[in-house]
């Protein structure tokens, strides 16, 4: 006798599944409840398990992409809820075949921005910019750090007075701050190897110094799970979280763009990150210790960023090796 998916809906499929997923980080809990909503919501979320077919879970997607205008991403998010959600139940035997099991680019368009790091000039520019604009000024030090560090944003937030060792000049990165909703949380690194200490160079000492001369703290210290002393306050006195320093970079990007001819392309915070990932490479640090400092798990993420090397970097290289020649 053929399984007959137990007269489970699809929706009823992925509360089943999502119920025994325990112990998932916050953000990860959020996106199984907007999973759940958009199934609650779509006509698809009705439909028996074991009537799903291949093609109508790929014509179910392309309509999210083309009629729903979700994005690549955010499929490739849904999809990745889905597709174990139908693993399970041909675990249990209730199923036969996986609908959810193939290769999401062979279906739809990827729409996703390539997340480029930027060019040397680009970056002074942009942080001279902010450096001498009277109202981002307050947030130059931040910004050149997220520059000359790579730490992920909500590592940068989550940094306390115990984090920073100004007299060995090491930043220890063990958590950090996140925000789902309303819900202001303190969680670990995204990996393991997220766990590191980050030696400071002399500029990004130079900007600690200063930022801890300049913190003003509310008259109690906020206390986020049993962590304190944070070194960014918003107007509330609350710590503050990726989304103030989001803000402030698409205000100090529109705001240069609005007074110069040539504009900057555009500059996230991802993009500080991406673009200390490259300078570095071009720098010819060694990729171990490249994957330590960007907290990488795998050294291919690492190697990956070599392959947003242009013409121009190739030139510098044979020039670099040209004047070693000379000079042996």
């Amino acid at each position: 006798m053929l399984p007959e998916g137990a007269g489970l809906t699809v929706l009823d499929l992925v509360k089943k599944y999502t119920r025994q997923k325990t112990g998932v980080k916050h953000t990860t809990r959020a996106g199984y409840h907007t999973v759940l909503n958009l199934l609650a919501k779509d006509p698809f979320g009705a439909k028996r398990i074991d009537r799903v077919r291949l093609s109508d879970a790929k014509e179910w997607l392309i309509k999210l992409q083309q009629e729903d205008k979700k994005s690549y991403s955010a499929i490739h998010s849904i999809r990745g809820v889905l597709r174990p959600a139908f693993q399970m139940a041909m675990d249990d035997d209730i199923l036969r075949k996986n609908p959810f099991a193939f290769m999401l680019a062979t279906v739809l368009v990827n729409d996703a921005v390539t997340r480029e790091a930027i060019t040397r000039k680009e970056e002074r520019t942009f942080l001279d910019f902010v450096k001498n604009d009277k109202h981002y000024c307050r947030y130059y030090d931040g910004t050149y750090i997220l520059f000359k560090t790579g730490m992920h944003i909500s590592e940068f937030t989550g940094l306390t007075l115990k984090d920073i060792d100004m007299e060995d000049r090491t930043i220890n990165i063990d958590h950090q701050l996140q925000k789902t909703g309303t819900l202001v949380y303190i969680d670990t690194t995204k990996i393991y190897a997220g766990k590191r200490v980050i030696p400071m160079s002399d500029d990004v000492y130079e900007c600690f110094v200063r930022i801890l001369e300049k913190r003003n703290p509310p008259k109690v210290e906020p206390m986020i799970d049993g962590y304190s002393g944070f070194l960014w306050f918003d107007k509330d006195g609350k710590p503050m979280v990726a989304m103030h320093w989001e803000k402030y970079f698409q205000h100090a990007m529109e705001r240069y763009n609005r007074i110069y001819k040539v504009p900057l392309p555009k500059i996230t915070l991802h993009v500080c990150r991406h673009t200390y990932c490259s300078n570095m490479a071009k720098s010819g640090m060694n990729p171990k210790v490249l994957q330590y400092l960007m907290g990488h798990s795998d050294i291919s993420v690492t190697l990956n960023t070599y392959t947003h090397l242009k013409l121009d970097d190739a030139r510098e290289e044979i020039e670099n090796l040209k004047r070693q020649r000379r000079e042996r």
